[in-house]
């Protein structure tokens, strides 16, 4: 446990340092690797970053990646934003229900939270003085809804999950999409209360006629079909997850064009952001699986499972201190770093104590999807606040207090009701 200690202490002073996380993670490993392995493992640097650079199931992110980067560049996602308006903003709240909405659509074809955030806060916020929100609350729609990237499927972070788990990225797609659609509809419903109990119309009238609604409608469609085209071609069995990602870039690419919004320029950004979040996604991994293979040849996982199995603790208890980690955790450190850290050493103990894989990995998720809007380094808040350009950060933070609640209970009620994580998955 010395050694534990030790590690998180440098951990916590290099990112304090504002050192890189995938350069602090390296770091870590090459110290101890150094001082506490009897093994040559420098010698498997190599071997490990080539096994991991060459995963055919990692070749999903960047596809996954380029789908969302098409769609925010090429101007879809302000589409689905607006149709999205006319839709919900006659709901108590109006259109703090569009802007829950949008991001959950957008979720489900980028599996990225931050990409949605930051595509929504770009689309929405101008809405927000023209129609006489209060600018906290709306922010924090924005920020609260983005996590939902991350949940609803295809998402980036159940890839990794099930790439340093070995579970099946089919089945953790099914099993995130009810409590991805459940988060999203106990937002809205927050939202509607929230706007009857303060008994005042807090936004200026916008009228919209049934006939706008139905033409809007054909800028959901196509979006409608790419969804189904990725998960159903999965669910099927048709295609694998990367081989989905690659038909979604196909017929993103398609859409953009028949919209006539395909241009040199909109390639070009989506390139160049698609190869610097892969970039820093695939560094991190690397240095993760590094420092797992570090931690395993100087025998630290099996002393740890020892350590716990010497605890002869319930297993819900054993929940319960993983969960106050998980949100201590969460407020100092960035979300896929805190998974490749974490679920090596965690999810096999947790395993063991016999909860299943599927419904843990969803926990987690929702786990880390409060990192992303709690102080100091929720990423959602600053890229919110970094769009929207003016007044405090606080407002925003403010405005997300509320959603971190309702995922604390979404975690209590996936305790509870572990069929709402498992249910399509045992349907299958």
């Amino acid at each position: 446990m010395t050694l534990v200690l030790i590690s998180i202490v440098i951990l916590l002073l290099l990112l304090l340092l504002s050192v890189p996380v995938a350069s602090t993670i390296a770091g870590i490993s090459i110290i101890v690797g150094y001082f506490f392995s009897d093994y040559p493992v420098f010698s498997s640097i190599g071997e490990i970053t080539w096994s991991v650079s060459t995963d055919y199931l990692l070749l999903s992110i960047p596809f996954f990646v380029l789908l969302g980067e098409i769609l925010l560049h090429s101007g879809i996602a302000k589409n689905i934003y607006f149709a999205l308006h006319k839709w919900l903003s006659w709901l108590p709240g109006g259109l703090l229900h569009a802007n829950i909405a949008s991001s959950a659509i957008f979720s489900s074809i980028s599996g990225s939270s931050v990409a949605t955030a930051a595509t929504i806060t770009t689309v929405a916020m101008p809405q927000c003085e023209k129609h006489g929100y209060k600018e906290g609350l709306f922010a924090g729609t924005i920020a609260a809804g983005g996590t939902l990237g991350i949940l609803i499927p295809p998402s980036i972070n159940l890839i990794v999950y099930g790439f340093l788990t070995n579970t099946s990225i089919p089945k953790l797609f099914m099993a995130g999409l009810l409590p991805g659609m459940l988060m999203a509809i106990l937002f809205m419903l927050f939202i509607l209360v929230y706007s009857l109990l303060k008994k005042e119309k807090e936004q200026k009238e916008y009228s919209v006629t049934w006939k706008e609604r139905f033409i809007a409608l054909r800028d959901l469609l196509p979006i409608f079909i790419l969804f189904v085209l990725i998960m159903g071609s999965i669910y099927t069995g048709i295609a694998t997850p990367t081989e989905s990602a690659a038909l979604g870039v196909l017929f993103s690419l398609a859409i953009t064009y028949f919209s006539g919004l395909l241009n040199f320029e909109v390639i070009k950004k989506s390139i160049k952001g698609t190869m610097r979040t892969t970039g820093m996604i695939m560094f991190i991994i690397i240095a993760a699986n590094f420092l797992n293979f570090v931690l395993v040849s100087i025998g630290l996982t099996d002393d740890l499972s020892d350590f716990i199995e010497g605890l002869a603790i319930s297993k819900y208890t054993m929940l319960v201190i993983v969960t106050l980690l998980f949100i201590v955790l969460g407020l100092f450190i960035e979300t896929l770093s805190l998974m490749v850290i974490t679920i090596p050493i965690i999810a096999p103990v947790m395993i063991t104590l016999g909860f299943d894989p599927i419904w843990f990995g969803i926990y987690l998720i929702i786990l880390i999807e409060m990192a992303l809007i709690t102080p100091p380094v929720g990423l959602n808040l600053y890229v919110v606040q970094g769009i929207r350009n003016k007044g405090s950060i606080i407002e925003v933070m403010k405005g997300c207090i509320p959603f971190v609640l309702i995922m604390l209970l979404m975690s209590i009620l996936l305790v509870f009701f572990p069929e709402i994580s498992l249910y399509f998955v045992n349907f299958a």
